[in-house]
């Protein structure tokens, strides 16, 4: 049987070492109690050497781990050993206690502060008992010193870690001489083991109570009942420690005093630290065949697990043998080819379920981030009526235009299609850099065991992506010059001049019945007053006419019959052609000349050119009013950029996707096999790409360590059972 706790200590060893200490629960024994309550005097005593730190207030900083293992030869040597120094036996105690505070110092340094990170020490000896104890801090209320002002937390925060688990043995060490009903130890074990099923109690200091009092109530399991009950220690005193009295004879004046003394005669039997640690390897040995089944059924999972983790990091003897090396390296290249494609496919069994990656990302920034961005982009972009009207005027050179330049309209829809050109050089970059990603993600654990293998062949994926990202982004831009090359206006969704003008029309008889009925809700005696003022020139203006000219009433051709018809400057500025030729004025402001005072044709001419091209100068600072015949052929112009626009943004929005899949997704996807093939796939290059990582050997060997003892200590729990 004491082979079970002899495993219990080898793989609470080993889980240590290889960092899964919470992997096994493993059955121990937890000692807990108050600073001075004697738990060091306890330990000691069963050790029966003098081995752990002592002084004034916390002594115990950061967990022991004890592992006691019995010797069979009692001439052998007393020695212990440490784990984080390997190989090294310490026959003398002194220098245990003076590496535990070293240690201790190290991570929790020297201002009293504790630290979660345990020691482990196994002491080898023929004086005691197979057991495994875990020393914890001394519960404290109040911070001394440095200490942090949490350092209660903290503790009892470390301390219901470990006896929170369910394996875990109580070891509540409480002074007899204070009561029992403020014992820290017992109030934080009844948290965790309400029942007590797992609390045994250790009463400490009997030999200090008061005279008169004893403790054979409590001993006895009346005052406080336990299942595992109370068991009576007499430490060495203060006294003893400093006068290095020895062991032998602290457990004879122990057994002397329980023998001896009155009230405890009865229940001797059942006192002293010697049948403190008998019982105690009897409880861990019930305990830990207790739980047997259950740890066997967790070995059994953990077995297979370790299996398939060991296998993931290969044998390193294929890596070594020329005969395994070409096809190992093969199977290597395809496994990561096919995950690269897998990943694009969507057929990948590691996928993730956080975010959106390879494929579907893909088609994300496909439909939704390229999509939007054109989207946002207007059809008339940057381009004011100013524009439009300044386009029309220069593409119509000195003579008026009887219809809508088209000129215009190619100067100013080309440089609106420009404008979708970034948004599709986005859309290439951002689908580069979702293959990319899929690149470097591309990887499992065998392949992680040869960092340079992987490293060469991200390299080579990343090089052929490079290579593609030129011609996809050059072949995007050239189908943003075609669409400006050449402006077709013969489209079959393209609104024409006759189709805008009939949207136009449509808009402006709406606007024209909202006009009237605001008119209608006009008092007359209102009406008859705007006559008056206005001198009916209000109701008489020109109208354009279905085919834009203007169109004048009676009343205008009478005003302007006033004016003497042989004179040259009428004939050159007058008319009622003037309303077509916004840089030669207007009926209003040729109205004043008529009143001007009499002056030489010439020169009246040359002031009116004059005022005029100034005012075209300052066009943009004072702003020139456009005629209706300006507006009309403004909206007229935006209706068509807008039409077209939309044409062209349908079209590119459907050829820029097809682009990138075409001459980058896959054709990545379809040449990554061969390339990585003819690019690594060379015998000479085999002892450099095949140089395993050292971090993945020691992982192995931690690995294989693991499982053999999984399968050591399943095979000794099944031949118990």
């Amino acid at each position: 049987m004491d082979d079970l706790i002899e495993l219990t200590n080898k793989l609470q060893t080993v889980v240590t070492s290889v960092g899964a200490d919470n992997a096994l629960d493993l059955p121990l024994i937890t000692v807990v109690g108050s600073q001075s309550s004697g738990k060091s005097s306890v330990l000691e005593t069963l050790v029966q050497r003098d081995f752990l730190p002592r002084g004034s207030g916390i002594v115990t900083r950061r967990p022991l781990i004890l592992q006691l293992v019995t010797l069979k030869k009692l001439s052998d040597s007393e020695y212990g050993e440490f784990l984080h120094i390997k190989d090294k036996k310490f026959y003398e105690f002194n220098e245990i206690r003076e590496e535990i505070e070293r240690e201790t110092s190290r991570l929790a340094g020297g201002n009293k502060g504790i630290s979660r990170e345990p020691i482990h020490l196994r002491v080898y000896s023929p004086k005691v008992l197979n057991l495994t104890l875990v020393d914890l801090p001394g519960l404290t209320k109040i911070p001394i010193g440095d200490q942090p002002n949490d350092i209660e937390k903290q503790i009892r925060s470390l301390v219901m870690d470990y006896i929170s688990n369910p394996n875990c043995i109580i070891l509540a060490v409480t002074p007899a001489n204070s009561d029992l009903v403020n014992s820290d130890s017992l109030k934080i074990a009844r948290q965790v083991d309400p029942e007590g099923k797992r609390t045994i109690g250790v009463l400490t200091k009997l030999d200090l109570m008061d005279a008169g009092t004893n403790a054979l109530d409590i001993l006895s399991g009346r005052s406080y009942p336990l299942k595992l009950g109370f068991i009576g220690v007499v430490n060495r005193s203060q006294q003893d420690i400093l006068t290095n009295k020895p062991m032998s004879t602290a457990l004879e004046a122990e057994n002397q005093f329980f023998q001896q003394h009155p009230a405890y005669k009865s229940v001797a039997a059942r006192c002293g630290t010697q049948y403190l640690g008998k019982q105690l390897n009897t409880i861990l040995l019930g305990h830990i065949k207790e739980k047997l089944p259950e740890l066997r059924t967790k070995l059994s999972t953990l077995i297979s697990q370790t299996k398939q983790e060991l296998n993931q990091y290969g044998e390193p003897t294929r890596s070594t043998e020329a005969l395994f090396r070409g096809p190992l390296i093969l199977r290597m290249l395809t496994k990561f080819a096919n995950d690269f494609v897998a990943a694009i496919d969507g057929t990948s069994a590691e996928m993730s379920t956080k975010e959106l990656c390879g494929g579907a990302r893909i088609y994300y920034i496909f439909n939704n981030v390229f999509g939007q961005a054109l989207d946002a982009i207007p059809a008339c972009s940057n381009l004011t009526n100013h524009d439009i009207r300044t386009a029309i005027r220069n593409s119509t050179g000195p003579r008026p235009s009887l219809f809508v330049p088209e000129l215009a309209f190619d100067l100013l829809v080309r440089p609106q299609i420009k404008l979708l050109e970034a948004p599709s050089l986005r859309c290439v970059e951002l689908v580069y850099e979702e293959l990319m990603k899929v690149c470097h993600s591309s990887d499992t654990k065998e392949l992680l065991r040869y960092p340079r293998l992987h490293q060469r062949l991200v390299e080579v994926v990343s090089e052929l992506l490079r290579e593609r990202l030129s011609p996809t982004s050059t072949y995007v831009e050239s189908l943003i010059s075609i669409e400006r090359a050449y402006i077709n206006t013969n489209h079959p969704d393209f609104l024409g001049a006759a189709g805008a003008m009939a949207n136009l029309e449509t808009e402006s008889k709406k606007k024209k019945k909202l006009d009237s009925k605001r008119k209608n809700r006009i008092s007359p005696t209102s009406s008859f007053f705007e006559v008056k003022m206005n001198g009916n020139v209000s109701s008489n203006r020109s109208d354009i006419g279905d085919n834009g000219s203007i169109v004048g009433t009676e009343n205008d051709f009478d005003t302007s019959s006033s004016v003497p018809k042989d004179s040259f400057l009428n004939y050159f500025f007058g008319g009622a052609s003037k309303n077509e030729r916004p840089a030669l004025g207007s009926q209003e402001m040729m109205t004043k000349v008529q009143y001007a005072p009499p002056m030489s044709v010439n020169s009246m001419m040359e002031s009116e050119m004059i005022k005029k091209l100034e005012q075209a100068t300052l066009n943009n600072e004072n702003g020139i009013v456009a005629t209706d015949r300006e507006e009309l052929e403004t909206q007229l112009i935006r209706t068509l950029i807008t039409s077209y626009f939309n044409i062209v943004k349908k079209n590119i929005q459907d050829l820029v996707p097809k682009s990138i899949m075409h001459l980058l997704v896959n054709y990545s996807r379809e040449s990554i096999q061969n390339r990585l093939v003819a690019a690594l796939y060379r015998e000479e290059n085999f002892d450099e790409l095949l140089q395993e990582d050292d971090t993945i050997s020691n992982e192995r060997e931690k690995c294989k360590a693991m499982l053999g003892v999984y399968k050591q200590a399943f095979e000794i729990i099944k031949n118990v059972m």
